[in-house]
């Protein structure tokens, strides 16, 4: 997946020109690091287990192309690594895939959810002070989840791995505020879902800063607070009520 994204960014970078501003196209390539703290529970059925996650450094790539054609929306792509690494001791029978875990054993977990946002957006308001985008974002999962423990029937350590994939469709909305004459500003970019009983969040905000701003290049640095949360229900047999936040920074680059 990752390799995907960067492919793809590097797609959208061939396909810009050199002109500045987007009086023709404007290209935003980007990359964060996140510091994130991790928990919550899983399962393949609606008795969710809770699992004690790692703390975590993820990264984040990101691409967006912007043009002035009426109508057609702007283009984002962002992949978010999101691998989860745990572990519990458990309390009552663990069922997943085909084991049944031992009471007061000890089970791991490597829980892959990293993820593609694909980003469908209008500008819907724009100036060198405050722009606001608005628009649609299909999240696309094509992760797994390993758990390893003891398995009650054959007394054996075993290994189960359940594949899954899936998109889940948000709104999406982006806030740019510049502060006049300080090369500051502040933002916030979120997307949103809560449908019966799946809810999925995954906002940012923070501050940045123009590091260098010319007619060829705008080059900013940014840091913030990201959070996530994902309460999936039944998406391609898998159920979640995960959370993972902290600070992030990145860099931007605006062709």
């Amino acid at each position: 997946m990752k390799k995907y994204c960067l492919a793809a960014a590097l797609s959208m970078a061939c396909l810009a020109p050199v002109a500045h501003a987007d009086t023709i196209l404007g290209l935003y390539v980007g990359v964060d690091g996140w510091q994130s703290d991790n928990s919550g529970s899983f399962a393949d059925s609606s008795n969710l287990q809770n699992f004690n996650f790692d703390d975590e450094t993820f990264i984040s790539y990101y691409a967006a192309l912007e043009h002035p054609v009426p109508l057609i929306p702007n283009l984002k792509l962002k992949y978010t690594e999101l691998e989860l690494n745990g572990s519990t001791t458990l309390n009552d029978t663990f069922e997943f895939g085909d084991a049944d875990y031992v009471v007061g054993t000890d089970v791991m977990t490597m829980s892959d959810l990293s993820h593609i946002d694909y980003i469908l957006y209008y500008e819907i308001f724009d100036n060198d002070l405050v722009s606001i985008d608005l628009g649609i974002n299909a999240k696309q999962f094509d992760g797994e989840i390993m758990v390893t423990g003891t398995d009650q029937t054959s007394g054996a350590n075993t290994i189960e791995q359940i594949d899954f994939s899936g998109f889940v469709p948000l709104v999406y909305g982006r806030a740019d505020v510049g502060l006049p004459f300080t090369g500051l500003s502040v933002f916030f970019e979120g997307s949103l879902l809560a449908i019966d009983d799946s809810k999925v969040q995954d906002y940012q905000l923070g501050i940045a800063y123009a590091l260098l701003d010319n007619l060829a290049i705008d080059v900013d640095i940014k840091a913030g607070y990201r959070e996530m949360t994902l309460e999936l229900d039944d998406v391609d047999n898998i159920y979640t009520d995960l959370d993972a936040s902290g600070p992030f920074a990145g860099i931007q680059i605006h062709f």
